[in-house]
């Protein structure tokens, strides 16, 4: 699997245009909605976005910007999962929930030091991931997108519970976001 791979898994799971009523995003054709299109250049009508444009917004936005590549050359699965929850919540909310769930494991500072939750990927970040892995042996993948993906899955609820017309997405969300990748 590559990030081809992925951007086609998120673009099949996204499926076409949508403009739901309850959906704060507006218009959004394969997952990309009309904020994001305008805001890097597409101007058209979003039932005709084209596939190359949200496959190249896909991986800039989702991948490349944040560094999830970085991720990858440690961990595939945790890369894999980034991305899609960056494109579903953000890519600082993903990388905060990294950032996080890291910190969370690291046994009071035993294995590596805290990590400032900027929800910025950068060397420390990528450092902790690295000795986390190391001292944790293969498992630790499962591990770590086990809490990663209890952080989702309690804001996909919270966002339920806060504005109820998201009650709408909250089926959606769980099935097809959380354990997914």
């Amino acid at each position: 699997m590559n990030i081809d791979d992925l951007i086609a898994e998120v673009i099949t799971r996204e499926g076409g245009y949508s403009d739901h009523p309850a959906d704060r995003g507006g218009p959004t054709n394969m997952g990309i909605t009309q904020a994001v299109a305008r805001a890097n250049g597409y101007y058209g009508d979003m039932q005709a976005l084209p596939r190359k444009l949200a496959e190249s917004l896909y991986r800039r936005l989702y991948w490349d910007q944040p560094g999830y590549g970085f991720v990858a050359e440690t961990s595939w699965k945790i890369a894999a999962e980034l991305f899609d929850t960056a494109v579903n919540m953000g890519v600082a909310t993903a990388t905060g929930f990294l950032q996080r769930a890291l910190n969370a494991l690291n046994r009071n500072q035993q294995d590596y030091p805290d990590l400032k939750i900027d929800r910025l990927l950068g060397a420390r970040t990528l450092g902790a991931l690295r000795t986390f892995r190391a001292l944790r042996g293969e498992s630790s993948d499962a591990v770590l997108l086990k809490a990663i993906e209890a952080l989702q899955g309690e804001r996909y609820i919270a966002l339920a519970e806060s504005r109820p017309a998201n009650e709408a997405f909250l089926y959606g969300w769980l099935a097809n976001r959380i354990g997914s990748s």
